[in-house]
């Protein structure tokens, strides 16, 4: 049995080798990347939600290449410092491509530890191409607005740079279950963002309260990105929010840059579900 649930009516599923179905009849195709369709159509806002083909290739290329690795290595320690002994499960909420999801599994497979992965993301682009690249870890196409996940499944949940539905972490965690978001910190990609902007802004760090939460505490992780690889400037921009709202003199300037040098930081923010009483 998985920990997957029916999208339809919250069952559980059992897989088989083709195959996702519940005792109530619903069945779901196993693609032959290895990951499952449970995005019901009232759960989509567009005809092919989330990133696209060209922004999962770009972010994936760049992860690939270490540049973030800082990060991941990061979140594989706080991720292994809050599961408990024994067997565990983790939910990565957003997974995208899978490469936080994919180095955390082979971390804490190194450490001996009896962990499941599980990964969801609403672009059946970027979830195709984690399953593809991390056989093994058991990924969805899904929404953060449904989460098809057995209620108080997971001891931890990730959520890295992805949509954040509170309510819906919250009941995926069993009691006592951690919850780690990955936030931009004030400094994060400010060197990019003063080739792209006239004016350059910093990120507001702020500790947000989550209902059924009890925050445990920030984790500040900072680097420095220094390139002249165009290629790799090109997939940054590509990768993040900017492409979509930087106007054109922006992007020429970065076109025209040959050495891009600017700060990295991600805040990792830990939480706890509160214990049932």
């Amino acid at each position: 049995m998985s920990l997957f649930a029916c999208p339809v009516c919250g069952r559980p599923l059992a897989r088989s080798e083709k195959v996702y179905a519940c005792a109530a009849g619903h069945s779901y195709d196993i693609a032959s990347e290895g990951y499952v369709y449970l995005l019901p159509p009232n759960k989509k806002h567009s005809r092919a939600p989330g990133d696209d083909r060209r922004m999962v290739a770009a972010r994936r290329r760049f992860l690939e290449a270490g540049y973030y690795r800082v990060f991941s290595d990061a979140l594989n320690r706080l991720a292994e410092k809050y599961l408990p002994a024994g067997p565990c499960a983790v939910l990565d909420a957003g997974c995208g491509e899978g490469y936080y999801t994919g180095r955390l599994r082979d971390f804490l497979a190194a450490r001996g530890r009896n962990a499941e992965l599980y990964g969801f993301d609403i672009s059946k682009s970027a979830v195709r191409a984690a399953a593809k690249r991390h056989p093994g870890i058991s990924f969805a196409v899904a929404s953060a607005f449904g989460i098809p996940f057995l209620s108080g499944a997971a001891d931890l949940a990730l959520n890295v740079f992805a949509p954040i539905v509170p309510a819906e972490l919250n009941r995926v965690l069993k009691p006592g279950g951690a919850l780690v978001l990955a936030v931009p910190g004030p400094r994060h990609l400010y060197g990019l963002k003063e080739i792209l902007y006239d004016a350059p802004y910093e990120n507001v760090r702020k500790d947000i309260p989550y209902p059924g939460f009890r925050f445990l505490g920030r984790l500040p992780v900072e680097g420095e990105l220094a390139t002249a690889d165009r290629a790799a400037m090109r997939d940054l921009f590509a990768m993040t929010p900017y492409c979509w709202k930087t106007p054109r003199e922006g992007e020429k300037r970065l076109e025209g840059t040959g050495f891009l040098r600017t700060e990295i930081q991600f805040d990792f923010l830990v939480y706890r579900k509160a214990e049932e009483a």
